[in-house]
């Protein structure tokens, strides 16, 4: 490093010692950390470094490194082994063929050995190539496609870098491949004197075949690596890469490599990697597991599948994050082969199956996913899965022909916690399209109890008046109209808060936040949701009735129809099952979607002959509880006694007629729940317009 030192000639020196090393030695055991090979490929880095900062000022390329380039010394050393050249020299060397060419070599050397002693040495070197990439992104192609940009060979230009990739030519000696030349003499000109003799033969040069074995492939290999922080960095590298990817790199991508298909693959492959059966409370435990830490939480409980559950819900989170990230060509690609591979071919079938143990472990894992789903491609792409393509109204008598309505028939549900457009109309609003449940050529009616079938309804027999008991208030009257609609708002609200008879009511009790609770928590959700779905462009109000009998009766849909069939049963059901009913009819109704706020929320819509509303539900379950309450001894203060099991405050003892009880409790809750999501959607100057938040502490 003395400024008297002639670099040229000291780089020159440790070279030819490396070479003559590997001529003269005749013990190949001896491994090479035990030489001084190590210590002069230090001297010649150092020098490199040492050139470049004194050229800085020029920009030229030093006599060093041309001598490196020339000579094709890091294609030598990719054969002997490793080097930090590309690391710590700043100049721009992977446009140069005689750099190319080792670099390639380097990569399908890595990415032929699946979990190597090397792996550490791999990540490190194809980290320091991505580095280089992102600092010039136009480069991921040159790596990629090789041969193909490179173009026709000229003669050397040892001083000018071209920018254009387009442009590149070779830098290595003219007469390095000129026809008719001794190979042996072309490595002594080159300073490397009969070495081949000593070297393994060459295998395929890297234009033989891009593609097959590039910078991708060998990450993606190194993803699947043991070793974690290993397979943590590759990862972070392919999602660099994907996401700084020139629009000619990303449909080489998709186009000419199998990394998409490569990548949802792995993904089958560890889903088939779990037990065939897992218990869907133990699928939950893992739920929103994060790629960049894939192993299960060590303070959870163990259960059989743990680690592979882990691995493959680690793995999906990360398809998610580079579908997200990556340029649209490969996100769009990859959500495709996600899709295709991991829903359509393996999920599915396990949907479908005659088995109830699949099944259930099939949609808990579905479930999983779409909780943890983030990016639009992909959920664009498991909308088609699950909902098809077809945007009709579906009919009554019409067998099953989307896997959600397979699942709906299951009596699962979908989450709305992150609506889609699509999933709202495919579910609902297809079917409430022309407002069919609203009856045609018959006036509006005077009041409400024209509006339901008295006679056939329990909620409304001799019987049942005579019995003494009698709900909280007779159904109100018709909303009187107003200006500022604010009668309608209250006789609305009323409707849903008087629903549940005073003998069924024990909130009061205990002191529990009220209706005003639901009223400020409704507001906030509402806001969200309005502001969710703005872009939708839905109407403000309702389709205007065609004043023509239909030519078909109207049907819900499967989903709400096994949405009310449920609630209808709410006095039978296991108490879990009765939340996760009330809170998806809680999420739908919030949505401003004058159909859907009609269908759910008015108590004094004109129901067309054989319609139901979720109103006429809920009354003809009060009609079926007021009788049966009457068969409960006791009932009041076991209502009581459930509602305090269910806060917590006293221990849970088994009760005679705990599913009638815990079902009465939620049903009071989702009464109060609607009419504070009808108070929050009915502003004061008309429905669906922006409106001012209630005054803190009032309703």
């Amino acid at each position: 490093r003395e400024p008297s030192i002639d670099l040229l000639q000291a780089f020159v020196e440790h070279w030819k010692g490396i070479t003559h090393y590997y001529i003269e030695s005749t013990d190949e055991n001896t491994p090479a950390k035990k030489t001084d090979i190590p210590w002069r490929l230090k001297q010649m880095l150092d020098i490199l470094v040492y050139e470049e900062r004194q050229q800085v000022s020029s920009g030229e390329a030093g006599p060093c490194l041309e001598y490196l380039l020339q000579h094709k010394i890091l294609e030598t050393l990719c054969t002997l082994g490793k080097a930090e050249v590309l690391a710590q020299v700043q100049h721009p060397l992977l446009h140069y063929l005689s750099v190319h060419r080792p670099v390639q070599k380097l990569l399908r050397l890595g990415g032929a050995c699946p979990g190597s002693l090397t792996e550490k040495e791999e990540v490190q070197f194809t980290s320091v190539l991505c580095s280089k990439i992102q600092q010039d992104p136009e480069l991921l192609a040159y790596i990629l496609e090789g041969k193909k940009i490179i173009g026709k060979k000229t003669s050397r230009e040892p001083k000018a870098l071209p920018k254009d990739i387009a442009g590149y030519r070779d830098k290595d000696c003219p007469h390095s491949d000129a026809p008719g030349k001794d190979p042996a003499l072309d490595r002594e000109l080159c300073g490397v004197p009969a070495l081949s003799s000593h070297l393994p033969a060459e295998t395929e040069g890297p234009e033989n075949g891009p593609g097959e074995s590039n910078l991708i492939t060998s990450l993606l290999g190194l993803c699947k690596s043991k070793k974690s922080r290993v397979a943590l960095k590759a990862r972070e590298n392919v999602l660099l890469l994907v996401s700084v990817a020139s629009p000619a790199a990303a449909t080489y991508l998709t186009q000419s490599t199998s990394c998409c298909v490569v990548i949802a693959e792995h993904l089958c492959q560890l889903y088939r990697s779990m037990p065939a059966f897992l218990d869907p409370a133990d699928i939950a435990t893992l739920e929103g597991i994060s790629w960049r830490l894939p192993s299960a939480p060590s303070d959870e409980a163990s259960f059989p599948g743990k680690e592979a559950l882990a691995a493959f819900l680690g793995w999906f989170d990360y398809c998610d994050h580079l579908i997200t990230e990556a340029h649209t060509v490969v996100a769009d690609a990859l959500a495709k082969a996600v899709a295709e591979k991991l829903f359509v071919e393996t999920l599915q079938p396990q949907l479908l199956h005659v088995s109830e143990q699949t099944i259930l472990t099939s949609t808990a894992l579905l479930t999983a996913l779409l909780r943890q789903l983030r990016s639009p491609a992909l959920l664009q792409e498991v909308m088609a899965f699950l909902l098809g393509t077809d945007q009709q109204p579906a009919a009554s008598d019409d067998s099953p022909h989307t896997l959600g309505t397979h699942l709906i028939m299951h009596c699962d549900h979908l989450s709305d916690e992150k609506p889609h457009e699509r999933v709202i109309r495919s579910l609902v609003l297809q079917n409430l399209e022309g407002r069919l449940y609203v009856a045609r050529g018959s006036p509006e009616p005077e009041n409400y109890e024209d509006t339901l079938d008295l006679e056939e309804d329990p909620y409304f027999t001799d019987g049942f008046l005579d019995s003494g008991l009698q709900p909280s208030t007779k159904p109100p009257p018709a909303p009187a109209t107003s200006s500022d609609g604010k009668t309608a708002v209250t006789e609305i609200v009323n409707s849903f808060l008087c629903l549940v008879p005073e003998e069924a009511k024990t909130s009061a009790f205990l002191e529990e936040n009220g209706y005003d609770t639901y009223v400020h928590d409704a507001y906030g959700l509402f806001q969200e949701c309005s502001s969710r779905v703005a872009p939708w462009g839905w109407p403000l109000g309702p389709a205007p009735l065609d004043s023509h009998v239909p030519e078909r009766p109207f049907f819900e849909g499967r989903f709400l129809q096994v949405l009310f069939d449920r609630m209808a049963r709410i006095l039978d059901q296991p108490y879990s099952l009765n939340l996760q009913v009330t809170s998806v009819l809680s999420r739908l109704a919030l949505f401003p979607h004058p159909h859907i706020h009609e269908y759910l929320l008015d108590p004094y819509i004109s129901l067309a002959p054989g319609c139901r509303s979720l109103f006429s539900v809920l009354v003809r379950v009060i009609g079926d509880l007021m009788q049966r309450i009457q068969r409960v001894p006791q009932f009041p203060g076991k209502l009581l006694l459930v509602r305090k099991q269910l806060m917590g405050q006293i221990p849970g003892e088994h009760l005679d007629h705990q599913t009638l009880l815990q079902g009465v409790v939620v049903l009071e809750e989702f009464c109060k729940e609607l009419a504070a999501i009808a108070f929050v959607k009915f502003p004061p100057h008309g429905p669906y317009l922006n409106f001012s938040p209630p005054p803190e502490g009032q309703v």
